[in-house]
């Protein structure tokens, strides 16, 4: 049962991710005609195409394609109740959890982001489409702390600094999740979802 809920959670979590670049994709409005962002719009068409003729935009943000992420993540939860017959345990609290564990999915692709983008700045320096669209998610992150902190001896802190932030909120997750409900958050942890 173990191995179920590992590989069901883990392809859930990965179209997550995918939902959740949708959405910072547009926000940040990065070029639509690149080769991954082709590959991630065809990857939630079928899926959120139908919704978003329901569902308008608010401003820059595709509710739509957020709500999908948020269904996916309670069904992640359920999932994960129901494998470890937690499943009668079900309560108001699933909602917050839900909140804080999409939360927690933007972080983690943010700090993903990052840090294939520092590894690509060695290795690529700017010539593959992938490492371009990753400048155009993480640029308006990074920007704003490169203006207060600039560039020290050619070195670029601003990546670091980032991370440092996205691992600070991570614990500050952890303990907003200990408050609402220390016995759900304990099965999270336990089968690999939070």
């Amino acid at each position: 049962m173990q191995t179920l809920v590992f590989v069901t959670t883990t392809v859930i979590q990965l179209y997550i991710f995918v939902l959740l670049l949708r959405v910072w994709m547009q926000c940040v409005r990065a070029d639509f005609y690149n080769p991954f962002s082709q590959f991630i719009v065809k990857a939630t068409q079928p899926i959120v195409g139908p919704l978003r003729r329901v569902i308008p935009a608010i401003g820059p943000i595709d509710t739509a394609t957020l709500l999908v992420a948020f269904v996916l993540t309670l069904a992640a939860i359920v999932f994960g109740m129901w494998a470890t017959n937690m499943l009668p345990a079900l309560g108001i609290t699933i909602l917050p959890m839900g909140i804080i564990l999409l939360l927690t999915y933007v972080g983690k692709l943010i700090f993903w982001m990052i840090l294939i983008r520092a590894i690509l700045s060695w290795v690529s320096q700017g010539r593959n489409p992938v490492d371009f669209l990753l400048f155009q998610l993480t640029e308006p992150l990074m920007a704003p702390i490169r203006r207060i902190i600039p560039a020290m001896g050619g070195l670029d802190f601003s990546a670091m600094i980032v991370m440092f932030i996205l691992i600070a909120l991570n614990y500050l997750r952890v303990d907003v999740s200990l408050m609402i409900d220390p016995s759900l958050t304990a099965m999270l942890y336990s089968i690999g979802i939070m």
